[in-house]
């Protein structure tokens, strides 16, 4: 093994590491990676940036420009009442749903349909009293499902496609990937929608219209007067009342010993976990309160819930600077968030990806900050506007999918997409493109000349021989499994982008040595990245699933393990079937 091979294996390890710990920024990450690359003298100095210019980091950003404009109309608003309207059953509904956002995911990136159908069907749990928790995880599912069955489904099925591309001359056709994803995306629906509701039973009078009872949120309240909470020890608190207690302040002072010598006296400050329905019932008896909002008697004041998305601006601010709430006179009154330590007081909280933070404020006030700070409403903000929904946006982008399934290049197809939206006044792409998923967008851009660099030093081919001392070279089938299972075993820790450009050059050379065509590796590699149902945090769905539904981490495991495994052996007889 030569120095390039053995420094470019551990620095993919590194990386690898690194990303799954999520505790640094996945584009700090990457372009880290992206420079020891270039010191380590993997790569020239030219094709150092080269990723930020191949058409699928192009075609990702206009599909994500697009997706923009469409999110924006109620497409499916209407179509929600109408179902509401005929009482379905759970499963209907759950299955239905789920099939919406699967769809959806056909046709752009994961995040943008799991974003745009998830304030539809949590209206439409709102209104039959469907649990949170038996909707919002299979949408997840759905999404991620919905990305194996096209094109531009995912990033992973762009990048085997230009490695196809590359390696023959032909890319994938825009649906090609529909043999095996079509069937495993339907199979999958159908499995987590009949599933779901045994996993999370209704609670009794826990509807979708409240957060439920699993869901921890973090607040800090006063205690007055008249609070039955007056000299309770800390570690009292518990059992007597089912909270937590992480600090509590006095005179503006924290209360330093250990929580059996700390006793709660009248107008200290409680900074404390718990479940929101807890902190609910507390504050109906006066045990604790908030501050007093001076917006509170207004006839406009609204509390609405907001998830963190990736590309939100806030992810990594703490709730002391989060300006963009202060100058409009809205508060951040609650947090449910994933750090699993709480240190300080409230304010010194910090946010990532799939926290929820509950806001008070007037409602034009919160809707805008939202907007502003790429949050997602968990209900609406404000009355809803008329929709000033265009036929056009949805016709011009079918007219894009068109011209890409009948042989058009996807970068350019779309291009033209983004072009007329721009001319139609649809999409202001000065606008459009600040508010992109640049984190996203970088790393995979930084990304790609590692992945090369994976052939072209020779690394694959040395993974490659390695491989074919555990499985025969000679049988294509028992190939294409365990490039699939290792595609699997990776992506619940590792986005699917970064397990593709990983795997595709070991893929091709598992195809070469066996003297086989590479579609089926290939396909092996785009499916298995995207089979990411054990973990909440390979994927940015699954993460904001966590927070948005309350889930634990053994609650993926539960509902995931028969989806995955049924999605393994599904995937592998069709790819039997269809390409070998």
């Amino acid at each position: 093994m030569t120095f390039e091979q053995a420094s470019l294996l551990i620095l993919l390890l590194a990386m690898l590491v690194l990303f799954s710990f999520d505790r640094i920024r996945i584009e700090v990450i990457s372009i880290a990676g992206l420079l020891a690359g270039y010191a380590l003298g993997l790569y020239p100095a030219d094709h150092i940036f080269t990723g930020f210019a191949s058409p699928v980091v192009i075609t990702v950003v206009e599909i994500l420009l697009i997706v923009q404009v469409l999110a924006r109309a109620r497409l499916f608003d209407n179509l929600a009442a109408r179902f509401a309207a005929a009482k379905p059953s759970g499963f209907k509904v759950i299955a239905g749903a789920s099939s919406l956002a699967g769809f959806i995911s056909i046709f752009m990136n994961n995040i943008g349909a799991f974003a745009i159908s998830l304030p539809v069907t949590l209206r439409l749990g709102m209104a039959l009293t469907i649990p949170r928790r038996q909707l919002v995880m299979p949408l997840s599912f759905a999404a991620l499902l919905g990305g194996l069955v096209s094109l531009i489904g995912t990033p992973a099925n762009l990048l085997v496609s230009d490695a196809l591309a590359k390696a023959t001359g032909a890319g994938f056709h825009f649906f090609d990937f529909a043999y095996v994803g079509l069937p495993v995306a339907i199979a999958g629906i159908l499995l987590i929608a009949f599933r779901i509701q045994r996993l999370f039973p209704e609670p009794d009078e826990t509807p979708a219209t409240i957060s439920p009872g699993t869901r921890r949120i973090v607040v800090e309240r006063r205690i007055p007067d008249i609070s039955p909470l007056i000299g309770i020890r800390l570690s009292d608190c518990p059992a007597d009342f089912g909270i937590k207690p992480h600090a509590l302040i006095r005179g503006d002072n924290f209360v330093f010993g250990p929580l059996d010598q700390s006793v709660i006296s009248a107008g200290d400050v409680l900074l404390a976990e718990g479940a929101d329905a807890v902190f609910a019932g507390l504050a109906a008896t006066q045990a604790l309160i908030a501050d007093f909002n001076p917006h509170g008697l207004q006839p406009d004041f609204s509390r609405v819930e907001a998830v963190v998305m990736p590309e939100s601006t806030l992810v990594g601010s703490r709730v002391r600077s989060l300006e963009v709430f202060q100058s409009r006179g809205v508060a951040v009154t609650a947090l449910s968030m994933r750090a699993p330590r709480i240190e300080g007081r409230f304010i010194d909280l910090q946010l990532s990806i799939g926290d929820i933070l509950t806001l008070e404020g007037p409602r034009t006030a919160i809707a805008e900050a939202l907007e502003e700070s790429e949050c997602l409403p968990l209900a609406p903000t404000a009355p809803a506007e008329p929709a000033v929904l265009s036929w056009r946006p949805f016709a011009l982008f079918a007219c894009g999918v068109a011209a890409s399934a009948a042989g058009l290049p996807p970068d350019i197809a779309f291009a033209g997409v983004v072009l007329v939206l721009a001319l139609l006044n649809h999409l202001n792409i000065r606008q459009a493109m600040a508010d992109l998923n640049w984190p996203i967008i970088i790393m995979l851009a930084a990304m790609i000349p590692i992945g090369q660099a994976v052939a072209s030093t020779g690394a694959a081919a040395i993974i490659a021989g390695w491989l074919s001392l555990v499985v025969p070279v000679s049988q294509p089938l028992s190939g294409i499994a365990l490039i699939l299972f290792l595609a699997m075993a990776l992506t619940p820790f590792v986005n699917n982008a970064t397990v593709a450009i990983v795997l595709t050059p070991i893929a091709l050379e598992f195809a070469k040595a066996g003297s086989h065509a590479p579609g089926a590796y290939l396909i092996a590699v785009a499916a298995g990245a995207s089979l990411d149902f054990l973990t909440p945090f390979g994927h940015h769905n699954n993460t904001l699933a966590m927070g948005i539904g309350g889930y634990r981490f053994s609650d993926f495991l539960r509902a995931g393990w028969p989806l995955a495994v049924t999605s393994y052996g599904l995937a592998l007889f069709l790819l039997a079937l269809f390409w070998l």
